[in-house]
């Protein structure tokens, strides 16, 4: 945007030296900030999908021994545990096996 600008005022306004100067300085311009959002904007991964689940804490709401369910992000998952574990008790999530995720006790 700022390199149609320095044309238009190259062509109608600044005179002849200036012209040749601001407008490669527009264009340097255009070209480092575009360099620069494009990096940042793929500074992080998306953060979609099931596997985004592991290694996040879950709190169990009804008693794994060894499939219950579990609380995570305010949303309740199907779960199995190796262990027996008794509600209220923070997990963390192993492994997922279609919707039931796969847990163990912190330690």
């Amino acid at each position: 945007m700022l390199t149609i600008v320095a044309v238009a005022l190259a062509l109608t306004v600044l005179p002849a030296p200036w012209g040749w100067v601001v407008v490669p300085l527009a264009a340097a311009i255009d070209v480092a900030e575009t360099a620069f959002f494009v990096r940042w904007s793929k500074r992080r991964r998306a953060a979609v999908g099931a596997e985004t689940l592991i290694g996040r804490t879950a709190v169990v709401v009804r008693s794994l021994a060894p499939r219950g369910q579990v609380k995570l992000d305010g949303e309740v998952w199907e779960a199995r545990a190796v262990t027996d574990l008794a509600p209220g008790e923070e997990v963390v999530v192993t492994a997922i096996d279609g919707l039931v995720l796969e847990v163990e006790p912190i330690k």
